[in-house]
């Protein structure tokens, strides 16, 4: 296959590519420039796509002996992936930037600019294992390292888009095993440090970033009841379940700490409370993006609202029929799923399969009183990879 390998700078994307060229792909590398202003060099381990990334990629596909190209996509990213990060938070919502690259950059221009270019698939660095099934259907699962998997982030690329996608990374065991296959390659990425935080801000000051972009829109801080117990900058500067740098002068009556319940950016608020209001027991989802067909009425799954959050048991059903809103009710204890905010990405399990991705409307306090049950399982098992079934980057 003709294969274009995304070559970041750092470690795992050139390992990626060096197992696509050992796998016999006809492998080309390309790195993304995404900024409009690049450093010379990477802030420690945050940011990306500085120009010393880009050297770093060039002389790993040296190493590779494959060809290597620097496409300009900072246009398309800043119209997507930071318009986004900005209108979610100015209008009180809580994004996921490596979602939305994923979606917009990742497997959407770049896969797009690539099968227009005659490659036949898109080789990256995520953690994530691809399954073929028997009859040629592919399945998202999560990666063998469950430290590092990259499923969630991955989930809004939906099955058209996976069929030409390759992760081998999926069945590696731990990083330092990657970063040992780099050194033995000759890799000079291979002790880089992991980037992190939010790969536009590099110097991580997330708050001052929409400062800078949305400006000063002074406000309340208020409790339950409408009591004003300080004031903001910004109401977009704080997200549910945010704990810390809320600036609240008056101790609450319990002496416990308050947590960010809603933002409310019309009137420009900020509502705290008790940690025990964060509390979810249902989730209502749209733009929904299936890997599998559900079937009707209420099917039993797992749901992930973060990157790195723990898998809750959950049910779930489809919605008037059509699939763009998703209803997820929590099973099990209620505090397993608090601090849920509009604009994350709901991630839908079976086992280690993803079923659906779909971003958060809003929330349904746990105030349940009584459970509603819980029909047979409708969604296929995930199936177990064994002589019949084949990891895809290995096709």
């Amino acid at each position: 296959m003709r294969v274009l390998a995304a070559l970041s700078g750092g470690v795992d994307s050139a390992v990626a590519a060096a197992r696509a060229v050992d796998a016999g792909h006809d492998v080309v590398a390309v790195h993304m420039a995404l900024s409009r202003t690049r450093d010379q060099f990477r802030t420690g381990s945050r940011g990306c796509c500085s120009i010393e990334d880009a050297g770093d990629a060039r002389r790993a596909a040296d190493v590779l002996g494959i060809p290597y190209y620097v496409w300009d996509l900072s246009e398309r990213f800043e119209d997507t992936v930071v318009a986004d990060f900005l209108s979610e938070y100015a209008a009180g919502r809580t994004p996921n930037p490596c979602v939305r690259c994923n979606e917009h950059i990742k497997f959407e221009a770049l896969l797009d600019k690539a099968l227009a270019l005659g490659f036949d698939a898109v080789c990256t660095g995520h953690y994530a294992s691809v399954v073929t099934r028997p009859d040629g259907t592919r399945e998202l699962h999560r990666s063998r390292d469950a430290a590092k998997d990259q499923s969630y982030v991955l989930a809004v690329m939906g099955p058209d888009r996976l069929a030409r996608a390759m992760f081998p990374l999926g069945e590696v065991t731990s990083k330092d095993e990657v970063r040992a296959e780099a050194a033995a390659r000759g890799l000079s990425v291979s002790a880089k440090p992991d980037s992190y935080d939010i790969c536009f801000v590099a110097d991580g000051d997330t708050q001052g970033f929409l400062r800078d972009r949305l400006g000063s829109q002074p406000g309340d801080i208020v409790d339950a009841d409408g009591t004003v117990l300080g004031a903001h900058d910004g109401a977009y500067a704080y997200t549910v379940g945010q704990r810390k740098g809320l600036a609240i002068g008056r101790p609450a009556p319990d002496g416990r700490p308050r947590y960010v319940l809603a933002v409310e950016p019309v009137n420009r608020r900020v509502v705290v409370g008790p940690v025990e209001a964060l509390e979810v027991a249902g989730i209502a989802g749209e733009q929904a993006v299936w890997f599998t067909e559900p079937g009707p009425g209420w099917f039993g799954c797992a749901v992930q609202v973060r990157a790195h959050g723990v898998p809750v048991a959950a049910r779930a059903r489809v919605l008037d029929g059509g699939a763009v809103e998703v209803d997820v009710t929590v099973d099990g204890p209620q505090r397993s799923l608090h601090g849920v905010a509009p604009g994350q990405s709901l991630v839908l399990y079976d086992g280690t399969r993803v079923l659906g991705q779909a971003t958060v409307a809003s929330t349904t306090p746990a105030v349940r009183t009584s459970a509603v049950p819980v029909p047979a399982v409708t969604v296929p098992e995930a199936p177990t990879p064994d002589a019949a079934t084949t990891p895809a980057h290995r096709a």
